[in-house]
């Protein structure tokens, strides 16, 4: 089994969300490079809240450091739902294209609240952000897990000669718009001439086996993968997540991205479940806390550091309620939250959601 090893890259702060390569560094020829190739920051271990997307951001890749520093090759992170990364460059072009395409990508200009395309859009950014952070152990030996075709069909648009973000795009499930597009496109490829019908049949053949998902198998993480990122994972796709889980060992880091296990209520089975609850470990968390025993508050955690419960007013920076060693439950969650005074005015909390999405951006 391959072990992750320690190398370095040293990232300064200006460049949080422009992670500069390892082209130099040599690479060994059986053993890939992961650990240790993010600075982390030398201040306070103490836990503290993010002011704002690059800091959560910084904290996010301090902490995947540090599980890598451990040796931890399962890891979960989870941002606040709609969070606008701002890695991605807006195409007007792609607009004029169409509207199907557009959507497709996420431009969306409704910014009047929380929308699929924003959630799509956000998702993504998040993964654009993984791959140029683990660039130095190659584009080839990372792979960017999305749930569908056409959601990995978007990446492969927006990241079209992104030097960040060299990576193997692929999908769970592999069908998708474009596939069944230029599937629906060969259909008439046997038409015209008859010299040149021969040859179209077998054109039409090849694209047919290229793309038909029924030869293409049960799901499988490209070979020589060091790095496998699935974003946004459905319940669903879990399931095939802990099977890669088995096949691939430990010398392969897994990280879940945007997955939610905080609130998915089936998956499948115990086993199921307590697989991921065991295995994979928190390493970055900013989302909401049970809103039925905290209103209005969140939840932050950055690896190895504590868990901060927080409360997020309508206007100003989250203050923190309490701190635990470990994720706190919805009865802990309860408890800390009812010594907190609040004042009138803040009683009405507007959308919690919303709230801490627009707080990041």
């Amino acid at each position: 089994m391959k072990r992750i090893l320690l190398s370095l890259l040293v990232i300064s702060d200006a460049q949080s969300f422009q992670i500069s390569r390892l082209a130099s560094a040599p690479r060994a020829s059986t053993q890939l490079q992961i650990s240790n190739i993010f600075q982390q920051s030398t201040g306070s271990s103490q836990p503290s809240l993010p002011k704002d997307v690059k800091e959560a951001v910084s904290q996010c890749r301090a902490a995947v450091q540090k599980g890598l520093e451990n040796r931890l090759s399962r890891m979960d992170v989870e941002f606040p739902v709609g969070t606008k990364f701002g890695v991605e460059k807006n195409s007007g072009q792609a607009k004029k294209r169409g509207g199907k395409l557009a959507s497709a990508m996420g431009d969306d200009d409704n910014n009047s609240g929380i929308t699929k395309n924003l959630l799509d859009t956000s998702d993504r950014e998040l993964g654009r952000l993984f791959v140029e952070m683990f660039q130095p152990v190659g584009g080839d030996n990372i792979a960017c897990v999305f749930s569908d075709g056409n959601l990995a069909d978007a990446a492969r648009i927006k990241w079209k000669g992104d030097l960040g973000a060299e990576c193997r795009i692929t999908s769970i499930s592999r069908g998708s718009k474009m596939k069944k597009a230029s599937m629906k496109g060969m259909k008439g490829m046997g038409a015209g001439s008859k010299g040149k019908k021969k040859k179209n049949k077998q054109f039409a053949a090849k694209m047919n086996e290229e793309f038909s998902d029924e030869n293409s198998g049960p799901f499988k993480l490209p070979d020589n993968c060091e790095v496998a990122l699935f974003v946004a994972p459905t319940a669903k796709d879990l399931i095939t997540v802990n099977r890669i889980c088995d096949e691939v060992g430990m010398g392969t880091l897994v990280v879940l991205l945007n997955a939610r296990l905080g609130l998915i209520d089936n998956f499948g089975t115990e086993e199921s479940k307590e697989f991921f609850a065991s295995e994979f470990e928190d390493m970055y968390y900013l989302s909401i806390a049970p809103q039925d025993a905290a209103p209005g508050c969140l939840m932050n955690r950055a690896y190895p550091n504590d868990w901060i419960l927080a409360r997020k007013p309508k206007v100003g920076p989250p203050k923190t309620i309490e701190t635990f060693s470990k994720n706190p439950s919805s009865e802990e969650c309860a408890a800390a939250f009812e010594t907190v005074e609040i004042g009138d005015m803040e009683k009405n909390v507007e959308n919690v959601l919303e709230n801490v999405a627009t707080w990041l951006s």
